[in-house]
């Protein structure tokens, strides 16, 4: 940027996802005075506003197929076309930046092939933040740096455990979830350092499931004997008794009960 012939020129930046729906078209391109209802006065579009300079298209996954259209006309024909105007030449240098997979995109018919291919010239990979976790400690320290003095608070650093539990978080909101909660704690601490951050939950992690140890065939009788048992009343013998229950002869079902240390007083045969 610094070292382009373009760099004292204007730059626009245009945040495509912020566009109101039904003005987006007289946004980029501009308008004629009564092209339209409500249209009082000419408007000057962003791409007339940003000639001989650059144009930054943020969220530019996020334009209409619409408008897809007509922004690929201008960089095939370097000219818009105001709504109600003429055409006029233009002469920018278009930078375009997007948080989704514009593979994905053009696959499900959201995102135009044609415009895909003029906007990738040069493209700029950045992983998202929880794939270069080493950089969050430094960012974070960034924006506390420029909320502190913004806030007028002497806030020199953040601790140890808040970076450790900033590393364990996944990130979904990228550097702009990670900005805006430096400026919140920020706002919350009192001190000159950060000591406290509340994460929100992560939505769609799955919760980790611990695994129930593995139990021996001897556990695992001795259990089911017991909720016989209980199920029972300690009835052992006749009808509706633990041994009938568990198609068991009642002598069979003492012995079992002594070897597996089932040793509480129950009603034997001669107590019925």
């Amino acid at each position: 940027m610094r070292m382009s012939s373009r760099r004292s020129k204007p730059f626009v930046p245009i945040n495509c996802a912020a566009l109101p729906a039904n003005l987006i078209e007289s946004e980029l391109f501009g308008h004629e005075k009564g092209s339209f209802t409500g249209a009082a006065d000419k408007r000057t579009g962003k791409f007339e506003q940003g000639n001989e300079g650059t144009v930054f298209l943020d969220e530019i996954g996020e334009l209409p197929v619409e408008l897809q259209v007509k922004l690929l006309r201008v960089l095939q024909e370097k000219e818009v076309e105001p709504v109600g105007g003429k055409k006029r030449k233009i002469d920018v240098r278009i930078i375009a930046a997007t948080n989704r997979n514009l593979e994905e995109e053009i696959a499900k018919g959201r995102f135009r092939l044609d415009l895909y291919y003029r906007l990738n010239v040069f493209p700029i990979t950045l992983p998202a933040l929880r794939e270069r976790k080493e950089d969050i400690a430094s960012l974070a320290k960034h924006f506390v740096n420029i909320f502190a003095r913004k806030e007028n608070k002497a806030i020199t650093g953040v601790a140890d455990h808040v970076i450790q539990s900033m590393l364990n978080y996944n990130w979904p909101g990228n550097i702009r979830e990670l900005e805006n909660l430096m400026a919140r704690c920020v706002l919350l601490t009192t001190g000159p350092i950060i000591d406290s951050l509340k994460l929100p939950a992560q939505a769609g992690v799955a919760p980790v499931v611990q695994k129930a140890p593995i139990r021996t065939m001897t556990e695992n009788e001795r259990d089911h004997i017991l909720m016989t048992l209980e199920r029972c009343n300690w009835k052992i013998h006749g009808e509706g008794g633990a041994a009938e229950l568990l198609g068991l002869h009642p002598s069979t079902l003492n012995s079992r009960m002594k070897k597996l240390g089932i040793g509480k007083k129950y009603l034997s045969d001669e107590n019925n």
